[in-house]
Order: structure tokens, then C-alpha cells, then sequence
């Protein structure tokens, strides 16, 4: 079956989140794929798309390049696309506010959605390690780069066996009590706030964990959405006709189809991009 015999899936809203562009254990390819498979109206890409805390001038594939052309091809096709800083991409704060055509750069966001406000932000905002102990944080960020390399070589072979692949900072957050109840408070925290300012959705990203779920405390209750990563549960959030739906590459039948799919459009070079790139991060 050839890709261009499958009409793109159109979308009212995608939300995708911590993509980590120039970290090892990025899927930029399965990124690329689904972002080929559909015609979103409007794009939120809810933090740390590119890994500056991770970024290196010697490791910048060209999938991760394609991934950032693939966003200017959609903004020159006039997709809305609204870029949320997170922790990991921080250094483009100083940049919040700034607009070109269908661009837009902010550090939250609201809209409504059929008559309800939905709230969007990435989340480091409510995690204490971040606020207190931000070294710390850099460092379990590494320890989880080379987890998720690791991941990756182990999953090769077993790949090569025959046998299922594995993911071990999912059994980690699964089964770690810790983690189980920093996730809940996390959630918990940003919902509470989210129905004190009467809003219907909290849509967030941040601990990598893709959800869906109403949350009620005596004050209210919330719809709380997060649309995972690109690094281990491979998930966005997609909202169409009045419903959110939790998108997850791995349950996707056709999506590989798109992967051979050309450019429709004019993007910058490779080297442009990256050169690009280092110039806005100040790292050139």
C-alpha cells in the first residue's frame, strides 16, 4: 500500500510534549512518521522539544534536523503551531512572546475548546526538585539518558531474539512507590490549581507520563491530560469534536506508511537548520 494513497488524518488540536531533539533516546523517525500521518489545525508542542541540557555540537542527527524541519514546513503551510517552553529547552524563555506569521512562542497557554477553557503549561513549574535543587535535576537527567541508552541497546537484542521489548524507567515509575507518589501529587497539584481558576482542562506534560483522567476534590473537578514522551511511551494528545483521545505510536497500524512520504514544501538545509539552531542557543 502506497503512503500517498492514505489521506492524512485531520485533527482540531495535537499536543505533543518532551521530544527531547539531541538526547540518545529520542525517537525523531517514529516522531516524523506520525507527524506525516495527520493535518493538525493546530499544533502545541508542550516542552522540551529540544534537550538543551543534553545538547552536544558532536550529536544532532539528521532525523532530530528533519523533526525541526518538519515544524517550519508546518508553519509555512500557516498550521498554528504554539511552542510552550519546558525545563529542558529554558534558554528560549528569554524569547516568550515573540510571533512570526503562525508561530507563537509562550511559556503557557489558554484556549477554548467548544465553549471550555483548557490550560496548558509544561509542568517543571510545580516539580520542587527543579525549583530547589536544579543540579540535581540535571544530573538524574543524565542518569536517565544513559538509562534510556541502555534501554535501547538491550532492547536491540532482544529485538533480535524474537522476544518483547522492555522499558525500564516504565517498570521503575510503575514500581517504585516514590515515583507512583510523586506522580499522583504532581497531578494532584497542578488539577487542584487548574479548578480553583475554573478551568476545564489542565493539559501538561513534564514527568512523561501520558494520561487522561477527571480529577474531583471538594472545590470541583478537572479533566487532567498529559500527553507522555517521545522517549519511551511514544504518545500526544489529540482533540477532536469535543473529545480528547491519548494517541500511542505503537497502536498504530498505518503510521509507518507516511515514513517514505517526500516534502511538499521548501524547508531550510540540514546545515542551515543546525546552524541555525546553534546561532538562537547561543552555541555556535
Amino acid at each position: 500500500m502506497k503512503s500517498e494513497k492514505i489521506r492524512k488524518r485531520d485533527v482540531e488540536l495535537v499536543v505533543i510534549s518532551d521530544v527531547h531533539l539531541g538526547a540518545f533516546g529520542c525517537h525523531a523517525d517514529e516522531l516524523l512518521h506520525y507527524l506525516r500521518s495527520i493535518r493538525p489545525r493546530t499544533l502545541i508542542l508542550n516542552g522540551d522539544i529540544i534537550d538543551i541540557w543534553q545538547f552536544r555540537k558532536q550529536y544532532f542527527p539528521k532525523s532530530h534536523l528533519m523533526v525541526l524541519k518538519y515544524f517550519t514546513g508546518l508553519i509555512a503551510k500557516k498550521t498554528k503551531v504554539i511552542y510552550i517552553t519546558g525545563n529542558h529547552d529554558e534558554l528560549l524563555r528569554k524569547f516568550t512572546k515573540f510571533e512570526l506569521g503562525s508561530f507563537k512562542l509562550v511559556n503557557k497557554l489558554v484556549l477554548e475548546l467548544d465553549g471550555k477553557k483548557a490550560w496548558f503549561f509544561h509542568g517543571d513549574v510545580f516539580d520542587v526538585t527543579m525549583q530547589y535543587s536544579k543540579w540535581l535535576t540535571k544530573l538524574g537527567s543524565t542518569g536517565y539518558d544513559i538509562l534510556i541508552l541502555l534501554n535501547t541497546m538491550v532492547n536491540f537484542f532482544l529485538t533480535r531474539l524474537g522476544k518483547e521489548k522492555i522499558s525500564f524507567s516504565r517498570k521503575i515509575k510503575n514500581g517504585v512507590k516514590r515515583a507512583v507518589s510523586y506522580i499522583n501529587k504532581f497531578e494532584e497539584t497542578v488539577a487542584g490549581i487548574a479548578i480553583f481558576q475554573k478551568y476545564a482542562f489542565v493539559v501538561c506534560g513534564h514527568i512523561h507520563q501520558p494520561s487522561i483522567r477527571k480529577i474531583i476534590t471538594n472545590e470541583g473537578e478537572v479533566i487532567y491530560l498529559n500527553s507522555g514522551d517521545w522517549i519511551e511511551n511514544l504518545s500526544a494528545l489529540e482533540y477532536n469534536h469535543g473529545k480528547w483521545q491519548i494517541y500511542r505510536y505503537q497502536d498504530d497500524s498505518v503510521v509507518k506508511i507516511f515514513s517514505e512520504v517526500p516534502e511538499q514544501i521548501e524547508t531550510p538545509s540540514h546545515q542551515e537548520t543546525f546552524e541555525t539552531l546553534l546561532k538562537e542557543l547561543n552555541l555556535a
